[in-house]
């Protein structure tokens, strides 16, 4: 696959799945062996059903979650995705339970494609700019 079809790819990947909250789409953008390195750990083997738990996990404690690509660098066959979610804070989140704020994040993921298919993924997020907002008093 081409740079530009990975990238492509990883828009998807955000736009219609994890923003449009479209988990249908996970057999078309996601391998049957891909690994969800936040569930499995680096390196670690899992399957799609980890990236379906990962978004699951997402769409029931951030409602109206929005997940906006700012720019992909890419080489081969990985993406690097910086991009920005937004929404309500509905449940559990990095240890500071339900608020109903809203809050915007930055997070830096890195995703292999293999076949047009993601089949690693791993993301670094804002873990202390998104807790400030969520729960100011405890940090």
């Amino acid at each position: 696959m081409s740079i530009e079809a990975n990238k492509a790819l990883v828009e998807r990947y955000y736009h219609e799945l994890v923003t449009g909250q479209r988990v249908e789409l996970l057999e078309e953008l996601v391998a049957e062996d891909a690994a969800d390195e936040t569930r499995v750990g680096p390196g670690g083997s899992g399957t799609r059903a980890d990236f379906e738990e990962h978004l699951r996990w997402l769409w029931q404690n951030v409602r109206d979650v929005k997940a906006t690509v700012e720019d992909l660098v890419a080489e081969g066959d990985r993406v690097i995705a910086f991009w920005r979610i937004e929404g309500t804070h509905v449940g559990p989140i990095f240890g500071v339970p339900a608020t109903g704020r809203s809050f915007v994040g930055h997070s830096i993921s890195w995703l292999t494609v293999r076949d047009n298919k993601v089949v690693r993924y791993n993301v670094l997020p804002d873990r202390l700019g998104i807790v400030q907002q969520l729960a100011p008093a405890i940090v």
